[in-house]
């Protein structure tokens, strides 16, 4: 993966530096977050840790906090690229590069979760708790560090996303404002969604318990979904119920939001 990861490294800096020449008024910003840095971990480490400094976890902790975990676990980096790279894809509204690295909240929510997940698997728990609750006040997103979230995922606004501890996102998930991955009470152990590859949660989703959305399916907007959603599948409502199937195979990159109703659904 070195060579297309060193393609949007090169790609984010040559767009920066034409924004900083473009519109000076944010050549300091480009500066500290993009073009005085050599790579795109180093980036996002500063990125992080200015976006998460307060005073008792200054932004010198914070930016060696993510720097071990980008230094020691290689795949945090390549993962954060198919997430730049998957706003790109599915977000018109995202420009080049340089607007989703600096301002989409959803984006820096994601990133610092895999540093958190990272310690958390190394049982600093207490340190990765820390992180993501300074996330959840920064961000207003809640992401556990126990979740497991594959690559190339889009946050789309981020406001009120919430994901529980054993929750599973699966690669290429399109996940809206207000999508809750919950529980359903007091339960304990595995008790948090399973979402397949290529899922799209619409706004206000929410997805309770220890089940599964099959790969490929759509949750419509507003909707709470309390068992299993087969493949391929479109459900609506409270509860929500299969009405159709999508009219691709991954909604998630095409990013519709329309009801996808079968013939006499």
């Amino acid at each position: 993966m070195g060579a297309p990861a060193d393609t949007l490294w090169h790609a984010l800096r040559d767009d920066a530096s034409q924004l900083a020449t473009a519109e000076p008024v944010l050549a300091a910003v480009l500066r500290t977050f993009i073009l005085d840095h050599p790579s795109l971990d180093a980036a996002l480490a500063e990125l992080l840790a200015r976006k998460l400094a307060s005073a008792e976890l200054p932004a010198d902790t914070l930016r060696s906090v993510a720097q071990e975990a980008l230094r020691a676990e290689p795949q945090i980096g390549q993962l954060t690229r198919a997430d730049l790279a998957a706003i790109a894809a599915r977000d018109p509204a995202a420009g080049s590069s340089v607007n989703p690295f600096l301002n989409h909240k959803g984006f820096h929510a994601l990133q610092a979760h895999r540093i958190a997940h990272w310690y958390w698997g190394r049982q600093r728990k207490a340190l990765a708790q820390c992180l993501q609750g300074r996330a959840s006040e920064v961000f207003a997103v809640d992401i556990h560090p126990a979740a497991a979230v594959g690559g190339g995922v889009f946050i789309d606004h981020g406001t009120g996303v919430v994901i529980g501890e054993t929750a599973v996102v699966g690669d290429n998930v399109s996940i809206l404002q207000g999508v809750t991955l919950g529980g359903t009470g007091k339960e304990t152990g595995d008790r948090h969604p399973k979402i397949g590859r290529g899922v799209l949660l619409s706004a206000g989703a929410k997805v309770l318990g220890n089940i599964r959305i099959g790969d490929g399916a759509k949750v419509g907007a507003g909707s709470v979904v309390l068992d299993d959603v087969p493949p391929h599948k479109t459900v609506v409502g409270v509860p929500a119920r299969v009405v159709g199937t999508p009219r691709v195979d991954q909604p998630a990159l095409d990013m519709d939001q329309h009801i996808d109703l079968d013939e006499g659904g």
